[in-house]
């Protein structure tokens, strides 16, 4: 069984990275701590071969990345897209993570659609194409609307479990038809869990001028994470690979927190970077 644990990108974390002040290094130094990360910016972008080509190369053999799916193909920048449109942005998606799947260093492809995003046919059509067009790749879905818990959570486990789909577990505040329920049940051999904090005020407050920067801000206490433990031992019969990352950054928490789930534990990778002094800082 394998417990991998990491934060969600590798920039703003800075007691990871005290001697690294060049941001073209902090993937090494993130990579002596922990053996996974979650990349954001292919969220906002389409990434080149190249980027994943050298973030392959700036990371251990053992490292992994679970990659987040474009906008466009989540729904999140709200454009409509045509079939071929789409399927046209899945396959320059697929060609740009191609180093890391070489590499064998991807984890999985996450797919977390906006919290407009209901149970609808119309959606269940869209995650079946997308499945269909994704392949053979590792594809995790976390889903930020209740809908598709709250009267329907086993017929979304077992539609997700037929498509060989990752049910991702959520960590989050319950904040209304936006936020959805801590559901502890897998649907392959592998999970993925995301702490996103519980700060259910910055959740909900979109009207804030600095609501993306509250969102997550949040420090799980020591009670918090041991409940956790209950919770990973138990989903530790189920899968193969347990994969967590920790959200909760608005504060520069989640680094913290993630060291501390390492402990409570008792795990300790072999194969990472070592943690040494950076020299540049010694010239």
């Amino acid at each position: 069984m394998t417990i991998l644990i990491g934060l969600t990108g590798w920039g703003d974390h800075p007691t990871l990275y005290e001697n690294t002040k060049d941001r073209k290094y902090k993937l090494s130094a993130y990579s002596s701590h922990f053996p996974v990360v979650e990349v954001d910016s292919s969220f906002y972008a389409i990434q080149s071969t190249e980027n994943y080509q050298k973030w392959v190369s700036e990371t251990p053999d053992t490292f992994s990345f679970v990659i987040k799916a474009y906008q466009s193909l989540t729904g999140h920048n709200r454009k409509h897209l045509t079939n071929r449109e789409a399927k046209e942005l899945v396959d320059a998606f697929i060609h740009s993570i191609q180093p890391v799947i070489h590499a064998n260093k991807l984890n999985t492809v996450l797919f977390q659609f906006p919290p407009w995003f209901d149970i609808k046919q119309r959606n269940i059509q869209k995650i079946k194409k997308i499945r269909q067009w994704m392949g053979d790749i590792p594809i995790a879905i976390e889903f930020r609307n209740r809908s598709w818990f709250e009267d329907h959570q086993q017929e979304t486990l077992t539609f997700l479990k037929d498509l060989g789909i990752t049910h991702v577990i959520c960590d989050e505040p319950q904040a209304g038809e936006g936020s959805v329920p801590t559901v502890l049940e897998t649907t392959n051999d592998r999970v993925l869990i995301r702490f996103h904090g519980r700060n259910i005020h910055g959740w909900n407050n979109h009207g804030q001028e600095n609501w993306r920067e509250v969102r997550f801000l949040y420090r799980y206490n020591q009670t918090e994470l041991q409940e956790w433990v209950k919770r990973i031992h138990m989903l530790d019969q189920q899968a193969k690979e347990i994969t967590i990352l920790f959200n909760n950054n608005s504060g520069g928490d989640a680094a913290d927190n993630a060291k501390q789930l390492l402990e409570l534990l008792d795990l300790t990778y072999q194969g990472l970077h070592p943690k040494q002094i950076d020299f540049f800082d010694l010239i």
